[in-house]
């Protein structure tokens, strides 16, 4: 017996019509389905970070938060709730999980010395350390104090700061501050727009 669409599309209306005549209730399946997807998860609310807009994503991870436990990314999905995107995410940022979860993705330090071919994996503090000491290097070397006509400026163009599209307008407020007023950088640019 062959069964063509419109047959059974008139033999589950007519199952679950009767079903729910005969008393049947149908609403701990529904949950059952809706909660397969995402369930024993922990949601983390997050911001996209490929562009200015500032999307609001929710991360769900797997795992209690113990000390002996890695917490695995299992779903990422727009945030509903979030002002901007309302849930809805392009075609980059629907993408975040296989950034997330990515064999490829480089985890560690990395810095290959001037004239080397090789790179070398060097830890956290030896990168914060190369970072300050040339930084102190540079405002050294290139501050320029006054201008042509004897003004006092003390601006270093030889060294740019970048905000980043996460960082909330309060916390490149504060990057101005400390780069701005601390080592006299005048290149500064952020593109935080949430």
């Amino acid at each position: 017996m062959t069964t063509s669409r419109r047959d059974f599309l008139k033999v589950s209306t007519i199952g679950g019509v009767a079903a729910s005549i005969l008393g049947f209730d149908l609403t701990p399946a529904y949950a059952e389905v809706r909660e397969m997807k995402i369930a024993r998860t922990t949601e983390t609310r997050s911001t996209c970070p490929y562009c200015a807009v500032g999307c609001g994503v929710i991360i769900h991870t797997l795992g209690d938060r113990s000390g002996n436990v890695k917490p695995a990314v299992v779903h990422i999905e727009g945030d509903a709730d979030h002002p901007t995107n309302r849930g809805a995410l392009c075609s980059k940022g629907i993408t975040l999980k296989q950034d997330v979860i990515n064999d490829r993705r480089v985890t560690t330090v990395k810095y290959r010395a001037p004239g080397s071919d090789k790179w070398e994996e060097k830890s956290w503090d030896f990168a914060i350390d190369r970072i300050a000491h040339l930084l102190k290097q540079t405002r050294d070397e290139k501050l320029i104090t006054t201008d042509a006509q004897g003004h006092t400026v003390n601006g270093l163009t030889a060294v740019g700061v970048i905000g980043g599209c996460t960082d909330t307008n309060e916390i490149n407020y504060l990057l101005v501050k400390a780069f701005r007023a601390g080592l006299g950088i005048i290149p500064m640019e952020q593109q935080a727009r949430i």
